[in-house]
């Protein structure tokens, strides 16, 4: 038996995949996407104070991936109740916002206990937690939706009907 060309691989994984690849990239245009509304939320209502501020923006960006994610990146699984794929939505994003945060705290805090000048700069923070924290969060919020939230039945795309053979 010999083995498969590498050429052969690729195509054949891409079209394992394919739909996988679909859903990482919507996934991550809506998150993008929400990313921008929170900051920009966050900046137009720092003036209340932070925490109505990060509160209010952080219900309006995830609503708004909520809405992305439900009707464009998984719009091909049906929904068997909106209620509870929005209650569970909220759950996975404050389990994601506690990854984040606890990345930030091991930064911060412990690795800035053994060397300040380093790990307790506003570089740090905003490295650790908007970067790290935010793409393992990433990861888990990805999985969490499509295993737990979004998990009705592929609803099948209406298949065009067959060409009809001409007749010779």
């Amino acid at each position: 038996m010999t083995p498969e060309p590498a050429a052969g691989l690729l195509p054949r994984l891409l079209d394992r995949f394919r739909h996988l690849l679909r859903e990482l990239g919507k996934f991550g245009v809506v998150g993008g996407l929400a990313f921008l509304l929170d900051f920009a939320v966050f900046n137009l209502l720092l003036s209340t104070g932070w925490l109505a501020a990060t509160l209010v923006s952080t219900t309006v960006a995830a609503t708004a991936a909520f809405l992305g994610n439900r009707y464009w990146t998984w719009r091909h699984r049906e929904s068997a109740s909106l209620a509870r794929e929005y209650g569970l939505y909220f759950f996975f994003n404050a389990v994601g916002l506690g990854i984040s945060l606890a990345v930030l705290w091991f930064s911060h805090d412990v690795l800035g206990g053994a060397w300040p000048e380093v790990f307790q700069t506003r570089l740090a923070d905003n490295v650790s937690k908007m970067l790290v924290g935010n793409a393992i969060a990433t990861v888990f919020r990805f999985w969490a939706y499509r295993r737990f939230v979004f998990t009705g039945p592929q609803v099948e795309a209406a298949q065009p009907a067959p060409a009809q053979a001409s007749a010779r």
